[in-house]
């Protein structure tokens, strides 16, 4: 698995996860119980992972929805656009 994004922002979050459910790329939602633990105070961000032969089109899709900016840079070393 590879992480797509880390935000604090759940707007954003429900919406990457709507944008990979419409492309049939299952993701997982990390840290969210860690991130009700810290009370909500957006210390601990969540993220979404996507499997490893999903990235290359997961990070596509985020890219065409003008989400480029929000791309986490954690796997990004041998992927640019």
């Amino acid at each position: 698995m590879k992480e797509i994004l880390r935000t604090n922002n759940p707007a954003l979050i429900n919406y990457v996860e709507n944008l990979m459910s419409q492309a049939d790329i299952e993701y997982l939602l990390a840290d969210q119980h860690a991130s009700i633990m810290d009370g909500s105070i957006g210390a601990l961000p969540r993220r979404i992972l996507v499997p490893d032969d999903d990235f290359n089109q997961a990070l596509r899709i985020m890219r065409e929805a003008d989400l480029a900016d929000e791309i986490s840079r954690t796997h990004l070393k041998d992927h640019r656009p």
